[in-house]
């Protein structure tokens, strides 16, 4: 149902049991012929698919507006990135490769050989519908897997167009299938995806509560998981930071997509001796990041994806505002439009220090110093993206190295993603890198394999 007015956004089967083991049947059944084909012939089809994800930009745009209130240029951003990402899989299928290992052995060739793992179970959510759903699959696929991607049950149009592209570029029959289902559905489906004998690798995006559900049924067989899951992003200014930067990367990190990001800057921790200026220039920028209706397109924030978000959002803000906190900016919401919030002296024992918002709020903590900016930081359980703005780049690398995070930016906002790096984080965040070399080693099997030279010489 489209969150801005109710109606029926778009259709998809629902999908039981029985409907998920065929599929995954259908994958188990073109894995060996797709992991037969040369590193040439898997990065063709991946180029393809890069370009007719490109193509379908209008149908990707028209379907996250319909289905999660997305504005254009956010969508527009998920395919452009989406499309990078294809073309920087397509480039490491010549990559999935090995080492020789010197051997104590006399006459023992010892080498290690990357081999694909089976069928690739990928679980993507709405937030960043392209962009995740595509990461979900994408290197499995250039590695020589089968792959699943599980759709989002609020936003399946948007996940369908992703498979049609792949189909459309020549992926043969049966290596990438889609599944969907009724969102009460949601557990039965997963579950018996992640229990088929096939499905060798999971990945899910999407919140920690939900990720740990997965890790203990994956557990059970037991198979590797990859999990990207919640965050609660710091962005630190120092003292001797540039504050014009600071305020437009706090702004942006903060209500891009409305603040629907894993990696959207939830907490701002600022030294106490520069707070007041800061604060200011920060209410005026976020001022003027206006919501409106997305289907125009003619204002910087759009819709957030239910109501549910603006009753959580609202409920921080109200719980931090009693606890003796400051409402900067903020407003009324008209249905799923929410104005950007801004909270200032937000402390630790309040939830929306703790609590991942996943909506447009942003709360502002002064800090005593760089030490206690650093404990500000790490005093979450938490550790996905991170940001620390100074004017001395050796002190950023110092601090940077003292967050506990998967990400930290110096002088960059926390919300920042490119296809050829290392991409998850740490503690409730979740564990396993996708992107570049890391995501070869997250979607292959390593093995160790031998050849002797000369006859053996045995004890008994």
């Amino acid at each position: 149902m489209s969150p801005l007015d109710g109606s029926v956004a778009s259709r998809a089967p629902a999908m039981d049991v029985a409907g998920a083991t065929i599929v995954a049947d259908h994958a188990q059944a073109a894995f060996p012929a797709w992991a037969a084909l040369g590193p040439s012939a898997r990065r063709a089809v991946l180029t393809r698919a890069a370009d007719a994800l490109e193509a379908r930009c209008g149908a990707f745009v028209a379907a996250m507006a319909a289905e999660i209130g997305a504005t254009p240029g956010w969508a527009g951003f998920n395919v452009a990135l989406a499309a990078g990402i294809v073309r920087e899989a397509a480039a490491l299928t010549t990559r999935v490769g090995g080492e020789t290992i010197p051997s104590e052995k006399p006459g023992c060739l010892a080498m290690t050989l990357r081999e694909p793992v089976g069928v690739v179970l990928g679980i993507a959510p709405w937030n960043a519908p392209v962009i995740l759903g595509v990461r979900a699959i994408a290197v499995p696929l250039a590695c020589g897997n089968a792959a699943i991607l599980k759709a989002s049950e609020t936003c399946p149009e948007t996940h369908r167009l992703i498979v049609e592209a792949f189909d459309a570029a020549g992926l043969p029959d049966g290596v990438l299938g889609l599944v969907t289902h009724a969102p009460e559905a949601a557990g039965d489906v997963v579950g018996a995806l992640i229990d088929h004998p096939a499905v060798r690798r999971i990945n899910f995006t999407g919140s920690s509560a939900v990720g740990r559900i997965v890790a203990a049924r994956a557990a059970v067989h037991p198979k590797p998981c990859l999990l990207e899951l919640g965050g609660k992003a710091p962005l630190i200014v120092l003292e001797d930071a540039d504050l014009d930067e600071a305020v437009g990367a706090a702004a942006f990190g903060a209500f891009m997509n409305q603040g629907q990001i894993c990696m959207s800057t939830e907490r701002i921790i600022v030294i106490d001796s520069i707070a007041d200026a800061f604060v200011a220039r920060f209410r005026d920028k976020v001022a003027t990041l206006v919501a409106g209706d997305p289907r125009v397109g003619t204002t910087p924030l759009g819709a957030v994806v239910d109501c549910r978000t603006v009753v959580h959002v609202r409920m921080l803000v109200d719980d931090a505002v009693a606890a003796g906190a400051t409402l900067v900016i903020g407003g009324a919401a008209d249905g799923v439009l929410m104005p950007a919030h801004v909270v200032d002296h937000v402390v630790p024992a309040m939830r929306l220090f703790r609590e991942e918002s996943f909506g447009p709020v942003v709360g502002i903590t002064r800090a005593r110093d760089e030490e206690h900016a650093v404990a500000l930081a790490n005093d979450s359980d938490y550790g996905l993206s991170a940001a620390v703005f100074t004017g001395d780049v050796a002190r950023g690398i110092r601090v940077a190295r003292r967050i506990r995070s998967g990400i930290c930016h110096i002088n960059g906002p926390t919300v920042h993603d490119e296809a050829q790096m290392p991409f998850g984080g740490v503690g409730a965040s979740g564990y396993g890198r996708f992107g570049g070399q890391a995501g070869i080693d997250a979607f292959t099997e390593l093995r160790w394999i031998t050849i002797e030279t000369q006859a053996g010489q045995y004890p008994i």
